[in-house]
């Protein structure tokens, strides 16, 4: 497994992160999810090629943050319980629209 798929994804999927430190296995839970959750059908399907469907389906039970529609497509393509994702029971904090 080459080291440099990171490199090759759009860099807005890591706004906040600078893209030249992300280590594909280090990093790899947090690639995972910016890519499932940003990413279009192609780096979808690269995404599964490159780390095989094991490897996310132990990475996204774990991750902290899922999109609702991501979310329940992961669980029912991996046939898992919505409720055995750590990122179900976690929520973020509502937003709240400035009054001006």
């Amino acid at each position: 497994m080459q080291r440099n798929f990171v490199s090759t994804l759009n860099e807005n999927f890591f706004w906040d992160v600078d893209i030249n430190t992300l280590d594909d296995i280090k990093n790899q839970r947090l690639i995972i999810e910016r890519v499932l959750s940003s990413g279009d059908l192609n780096d979808v399907k690269r995404l599964f090629k490159y780390f095989g469907k094991e490897t996310i389906k132990q990475e996204v039970v774990k991750a902290g943050f899922i999109d609702k529609k991501t979310l329940n497509w992961l669980s029912f393509y991996f046939g898992i319980p919505k409720q055995e994702f750590k990122c179900y029971s976690k929520t973020r904090s509502t937003q709240v629209h400035w009054n001006f």
